[in-house]
């Protein structure tokens, strides 16, 4: 009988090692599902010891010491007081279990209990298991308040809403799933000489990272995606497509304040694009204005005053701090807000 060569062999070890890789997989699920729900039944069993009864009692650091001490002896290292806080820390943010999603790690619900704001953590929470982000993916987002940008972008109704701890829907319009600034520290660009082509050169350099950034539920489509008019080329510097809203995004990336110009000239992408690439079945094509510095004055007496299709953003090239983020952010709502006052008024 001839021997089996090595290429016959081939595809019964690929399917034996469908089969170890599946089952190490569900190893994996198993042991993390196991201590998901250990964890938060420790951090449970912590925070009523503490309590003891009472409304609110503080916990001293002996106590805890002294029950690290004992579960080291038992069960060795994991028991750290810094774990046992981070299990009571985590009893106290889900202190409903049949909220603890298995779906997810400890490592996850780790970075999730850190987060203040309940509304943010349930929504980070969701993104983190419908988005399936890792768990370096989930502090970055965390890190960059992704949860209050893509809130400052909302409409007043929702803002409100989020501040009496209501929950909504955050995404529901083009502008919804927008927010301002964008962070893109991973571009790197420290140094301030850099050109538009480094910009994108950048973002295709670092897709991944920026489709994270960009938001839910976008897709690459090109670079520098030619469209023909008569006899004239007009190159989109980024194109994007969102399968949550069915419609293609147009990214034009701009250094310095944006002008009258800018937009004018992204007006006429998206309606050339619409009447030229859009399918019958896709939702109006969606233009952002992805720049260095915005302009006030464009931003209110231009087409983007009304427009439903273009929006205008701003890019921080470097990961600002908490502080200053929030400062952004805070900024932003006011002009947003000064801006629908005038709306109104003029309305009126």
């Amino acid at each position: 009988m001839k021997p089996a060569t090595a290429d016959a062999l081939a595809p019964l070890v690929g399917q034996i090692a469908q089969i170890i890789e599946q089952a190490r997989g569900h190893v994996r699920q198993s042991v993390n599902s196991a201590m998901v729900a250990s964890y938060w039944e420790i951090g449970r069993l912590i925070v009523e010891h503490e309590q003891q009864g009472q409304a609110r009692a503080a916990y001293g650091q002996r106590q805890l010491a002294e029950l690290s001490a004992r579960l080291a002896a038992l069960f060795g290292k994991g028991f750290d007081i810094s774990n046992l806080r981070n299990m009571r820390r985590f009893h106290l943010a889900f202190p409903i279990r049949e909220t603890v999603s298995l779906e997810l790690s400890w490592s996850h619900y780790n970075a999730l209990a850190r987060v203040g704001n309940s509304s943010a953590r349930e929504w980070y929470k969701r993104e983190a298991i419908t988005q399936s982000w890792s768990v370096r993916a989930l502090e970055r987002q965390i890190g960059v308040l992704y949860y209050e940008r893509l809130l400052s972008s909302q409409d007043k109704a929702l803002v409100e809403a989020e501040a009496g701890e209501k929950t909504q829907p955050l995404a529901d319009t083009a502008k919804d799933f927008l927010r301002d600034p964008y962070i893109l520290d991973f571009l790197n660009l420290q140094d301030k000489t850099y050109r538009e082509s480094t910009l994108e050169q950048g973002i295709i350099a670092n897709l991944q990272q920026f489709l994270l950034e960009l938001g839910k539920g976008f897709a690459f489509v090109e670079r520098q995606q030619r469209i023909r008019f008569e006899d004239e080329d007009f190159y989109l510097d980024l194109v994007f497509y969102n399968f949550k809203l069915k419609c293609f995004l147009l990214v034009d990336l701009k250094l310095g304040k944006l002008n009258h110009q800018d937009v004018g000239q992204m007006d006429t992408y998206v309606r050339l694009y619409d009447e030229r690439i859009r399918g019958a079945d896709d939702g109006p094509t969606i233009g952002l204005l992805l720049c260095s510095e915005k302009s006030e004055a464009v931003a209110r007496y231009s087409v983007l005053a009304d427009q439903q299709q273009l929006f205008a953003a701003k890019y921080l090239p470097y990961l600002p701090s908490e502080e200053e983020l929030k400062r952004e952010l805070q900024r932003e709502r006011e002009r947003a807000l000064v801006r629908m006052a005038q709306q109104q008024e003029l309305g009126e």
